[in-house]
């Protein structure tokens, strides 16, 4: 079991940059894939980025390509997101996820989240 804890959220402008971390704790926490994941007020949470264990294959939401790069330093327990070029659509709450695969339905613990604000 990995636990984890997300910081970095914040307001910004459209067309700004955030930096989301999430930090782990747990031996092993290089095992396990990680991901991103969002939920803004009135719907449900979706899938944003995942990472595998190595760090060797990435994976993104349609609606974030391009802009968004999920990564992780396994020495230092960390995942990242960058997130460029936001949109006021991307508000929600981020949540960092750690599972045995890459695959959605594997992430199994999660932390409490984030809020990012992306004003007009």
């Amino acid at each position: 079991q990995v636990q984890l804890v997300e910081s970095g959220g914040g307001l910004v402008q459209a067309g700004g940059s955030l930096r989301l971390s999430c930090a782990a704790s747990g031996r092993t926490f290089s095992r396990y894939a990680m991901g991103w994941f969002r939920q803004a007020p009135g719907k449900e949470r979706e899938f944003v980025a995942a990472i595998s264990w190595s760090g060797g294959n990435t994976y993104y939401a349609d609606s974030v390509k391009g802009r968004f790069t999920i990564s992780r330093d396994n020495a230092k327990k960390m995942v990242y997101l960058q997130m460029n070029s936001l949109k006021p659509e991307d508000t929600a709450v981020y949540y960092c996820a750690s599972g045995l695969t890459t695959k959605v339905n594997d992430f199994a613990s999660w932390g409490q989240g984030t809020q990012v604000t992306v004003s007009s």
